[in-house]
């Protein structure tokens, strides 16, 4: 394994580089038409970036302060199913404002009876002409009261057996017989809604792929969803980690107490191997090959890493730790007591834990199945 990244003479450091001294402040509508928004992404919508471009794009950005537009589930789950399975249509119309942030996205999957279990779904999408009618409940979306698309699977079969008569549609937030609740959690924000869908007429050009077809697509965002949850960072990428706790710990001067400066010993470890980690993926992705089992582990160790962070970070808040304004060591930051709520959802999103640790204990170390009930 290779741990070196490319020097100042790379070709995409180079390009990055150059393009940001001509673009300083890049609007968020530029830097998805310059294709640094996914640059994995094929060509027109992305760079068709190997991995090390992928890195050294990201180190660049990051250099220059530059961030990208903030649209997870479009980006991360929804773009990357449309560009396997929609229509060169589907894909001009949206994924250039799903890239640049213009339309948020949200993922109409789990059901109040179907959450491990999704393919035991019930919502259903029935056809009428060149439309289908869809009625059923959704539960757990977060920002679907931000968002002007859904991603939606629907039983379109009910004879079907379990896992297949299953569509995937997109389904606009503001249709007729949408009606969204929010659900406010313990962080004090309605993170999560649940959305109720009576009547909603789709066109029949909101079908992604094949009719019955859809498991093997919600397959295929749950895998991009999985990655992109474990992909960096404590709050899978969208708040502080270890690095920035321990930033403020350094200029803090450090700690006395011993038993917190161990904790933050084996945060730093744990931090150090989900990087090694993410570099043995990117070294198999460069050699054409296969992700190995390091990949499975993956959401589970950044998960429970995430939630360790935000812990070390309320305990050197001390009693202050109380307040929803303090972050550690006095740094007067609410990102920190926000994160340290937020954090509990980490091993629930995505899959949660249990359930990861059953798919590693079967397809990685080839355990006998979990009876079925």
């Amino acid at each position: 394994m290779d741990f070196d990244l490319p020097g100042d003479d790379h070709p995409t450091r180079v390009a990055v580089r150059d393009w940001l001294a001509a673009n300083p402040t890049p609007s968020d509508a530029e830097l998805a038409a310059a294709g640094y928004v996914a640059p994995h992404w094929p060509r027109p919508y992305g760079l068709d970036a190997d991995p090390i471009e992928q890195i050294v794009i990201d180190e660049e950005l990051k250099r220059a302060g530059v961030r990208r537009p903030s649209n997870q589930i479009g980006i991360g789950w929804a773009g990357p199913t449309i560009i396997h399975a929609g229509t060169a249509e589907q894909q001009a119309r949206w994924l250039p404002k799903l890239l640049s942030g213009e339309e948020v996205w949200c993922q109409l999957f789990s059901e109040p009876g179907a959450g491990s279990d999704l393919a035991a779904l019930t919502t259903r999408a029935t056809r009428d002409g060149d439309e289908w009618i869809v009625d059923g409940q959704k539960v757990w979306t977060s920002l679907a009261q931000h968002s002007k698309w859904g991603i939606l699977i629907a039983r379109t079969d009910p004879e079907a057996p379990k896992q297949q008569g299953i569509s995937y549609f997109v389904c606009p937030m503001d249709a007729p017989g949408v009606e969204i609740r929010p659900l406010v959690e313990m962080t004090g924000t309605p993170t999560f809604n649940e959305v109720f869908l009576d009547g909603v007429r789709l066109p029949a050009d909101h079908l992604i792929g094949e009719v019955n077809q859809g498991w093997g697509l919600a397959k295929v965002t749950l895998g991009n969803e999985r990655v992109s949850l474990s992909s960096g960072g404590a709050l899978w990428g969208l708040g502080p980690d270890a690095g920035d706790l321990l930033d403020i710990v350094r200029e803090a001067g450090g700690v006395d107490d011993p038993h917190l400066r161990q904790r933050l010993a084996q945060m730093w470890i744990e931090a150090e191997v989900l990087r090694l980690i993410r570099l043995r993926t990117v070294t198999a992705a460069i050699k054409g090959e296969p992700p190995g089992p390091e990949a499975s582990i993956r959401k589970v160790l950044a998960d429970e890493h995430g939630q360790n962070v935000m812990s070390i970070a309320k305990d050197l808040a001390g009693t202050a730790g109380l307040l929803a304004h303090a972050g550690p060591c006095g740094s007067p930051n609410p990102t920190w007591a926000f994160g340290y709520l937020f954090s509990r959802a980490l091993t629930i999103g995505g899959g949660t834990g249990e359930v990861q640790r059953n798919i590693l204990g079967e397809r990685v170390l080839g355990l006998p199945a979990e009876p079925s009930a």
